[in-house]
């Protein structure tokens, strides 16, 4: 593992995110297509999808600008619209875009369902009371699931 990918991994760990709780988003958004879907399936896919350079540098960029925010170190009107996760911003969803682009179309679809449902770990890196800033992360973490999600369907297809 190169220190590149160690440091995205632990950032996520350091923000409250582990492969287990990605993991289970992948289970959340395939276990229908695939009854026999075990947990070890999607936590393999989820590490593999760490793997990815592109993958890495989108973790490292966001919780970077998540961290800077939340201390108070961008200037205005960045800061405010970073704090606020404000709806049009869009950057948050452009570089989650970058990450499920790896994987193809399908990745898409996956990441803007499981963005509007919240599940799982998405529901508590939403809740802004907790002071903390996730405008990028929860994005991310969400991009990560669709792109593992997408990495199985592609692979289950390919052995039928």
């Amino acid at each position: 593992m190169n220190e590149i990918e160690k440091t995205a991994r632990k950032w996520l760990e350091e923000r409250g995110v582990t492969i287990q709780d990605i993991a289970e988003l992948v289970y959340y958004l395939q276990s229908k297509y695939h009854p026999d879907l075990k947990m070890e399936d999607c936590i393999h896919n989820v590490d593999r999808v760490l793997t990815k350079r592109e993958i890495q540098n989108a973790v490292l960029t966001g919780i970077q600008l998540d961290k800077l925010a939340e201390k108070g170190l961008l200037e205005e009107p960045l800061l405010s619209t970073i704090k606020v996760d404000e709806g049009l911003y869009g950057v948050d969803e452009i570089l989650a875009f970058s990450i499920v682009n790896v994987y193809g179309s399908i990745g898409f679809t996956n990441y803007g369902y499981i963005d509007k449902k919240k599940p799982g770990i998405l529901e508590r890196l939403n809740d802004k009371s907790t002071g903390e800033c996730h405008t990028f992360l929860d994005d991310i973490v969400g991009a990560i699931a669709a792109a593992a999600s997408s990495r199985l369907a592609h692979r289950a297809a390919n052995t039928e």
